[in-house]
């Protein structure tokens, strides 16, 4: 059986969990399709942790009958992989589209200097290079 003080821990851990994923939505620091898996995670973990019974089922099923609680650490760490999975998968997409980004500002740079009656490799004179940075001082 779990104990009551570990299951109680455990609680109040995936409350705090989503309470910090729900604040992070709300400052828009953290977006919707991100945080759906950390809300998941802590719905999990907070469902495993209050119905004990729920939880020594489980950890029956899988064969953990010494010690049941090693399931809530079990699905805390399936989720973080499944996590980082997600996220490594945006950040190759945002990795790919960040060199077509570049190639294209490149391409739209070597137009501009050949508009401007210059050759690609020359230097540029110092109001044409004012005239493109201070956009992307603008931006920032």
């Amino acid at each position: 059986m779990t104990p009551v003080r570990i299951s109680l821990a455990a609680a109040i851990a995936s409350i705090l969990l989503i309470l910090v994923v729900l604040e992070l939505i709300r400052g828009r620091r953290l977006k919707e399709r991100y945080a759906l898996l950390w809300l998941v995670t802590g719905i999990v973990l907070l469902v495993l942790s209050a119905w004990r019974g729920g939880l020594n089922t489980i950890a029956g099923w899988l064969g953990v009958s010494t010690y049941p609680p090693a399931i809530l650490f079990a699905a805390a760490t399936l989720f973080v992989i499944v996590l980082l999975l997600h996220y490594s998968t945006v950040l190759s997409e945002l990795h790919d589209r960040n060199v077509v980004l570049a190639q294209r500002v490149a391409l739209l740079e070597q137009r501009l200097q050949e508009l401007a009656g210059r050759s690609p490799g020359a230097p540029e004179e110092e109001g044409a290079e004012r005239e493109l940075t201070e956009p992307r001082e603008r931006a920032r």
